[in-house]
């Protein structure tokens, strides 16, 4: 049974939607069988991976709204056992849309554990958002990693999200847990950089992945290719801290 993992911020431009991509092509690169559901209207995840927005179809809006089977929207990418679940422009209506559906917090749930069994790791790019989609995806999770740059405003509203994460734990997913916490977009000349992560450290403690990922020239240029780091180029500083990164996160599943 595959686990689902959500990557979430309630921030935008914190790396989330890189972090999202890389770790879920890299958990491919080793061997395991990933999904990546792209859950953000921006779509970023989906043309990160090479598809045109305004050519698909079909996406997890038809999923989500018209109840299509996820197996029908799913497509493989140019990452070896990696596929994904794309979005495309209709996602921008979802929020309003599952207001007026029934079980409206597991519908994405409900989707997934249909195709659960098929993958070894889900993983959701969520919207930089506590809206609709963000509590659904968060139900229909094991955990959470949330991705954090290492700036001034880095916690401004982390007392949201973490008191929003304990109210969906308390009313909807029992078993929701705390991944943990990616520090993204480093810049170790930055005095403020390294206040910054000694605050996060000081926050969140144990919970705090090791590896933390730089700021880097060739990870910002990927989406603009359509694949992840790895089939951009793999010996950059950024791929090896997006593939240490993923070992650790493999180490925890032991």
């Amino acid at each position: 049974m595959g686990k689902i993992i959500s990557l979430t911020n309630k921030k935008g431009g914190v790396g989330k939607t890189t972090t999202a991509i890389n770790m879920a092509a890299y958990c491919a690169d080793m061997g395991k069988k990933v999904l990546l559901v792209d859950l953000d209207s921006q779509g970023n995840a989906t043309t990160g991976l090479g598809f045109s927005k305004s050519s698909l179809k079909k996406s997890v809006y038809n999923v989500l709204i018209e109840d299509d089977a996820a197996s029908a929207n799913i497509l493989p990418t140019q990452v070896k056992l990696l596929d994904i679940l794309p979005a495309n422009v209709d996602l921008t209506g979802a929020e309003v849309d599952l207001v007026y559906k029934r079980n409206r917090e597991r519908i994405l749930k409900n989707a997934l554990e249909k195709v659960r069994a098929d993958y070894d790791y889900i993983f959701i790019d969520c919207p930089p958002s506590l809206g609709l989609l963000t509590i659904n995806a968060w139900v229909a999770s094991d955990s959470i990693i949330i991705p954090m740059q290492s700036e001034y405003y880095a916690l401004e509203g982390v007392s949201q999200l973490m008191n929003t994460i304990a109210m969906v734990k308390q009313h909807l997913n029992p078993q929701l847990q705390i991944e943990g916490v990616v520090i993204t977009m480093y810049d170790g000349r930055a005095l403020i950089s390294k206040q910054i992560t000694a605050e996060i450290k000081k926050f969140f403690k144990t919970r705090l992945f090791e590896i933390i990922i730089p700021r880097n020239v060739r990870l910002a240029e990927a989406p603009s290719h359509g694949v992840p780091i790895l089939l951009h180029d793999p010996k950059c500083v950024g791929a090896r801290a997006y593939r240490a990164l993923t070992e650790e996160f493999l180490s925890k599943q032991m």
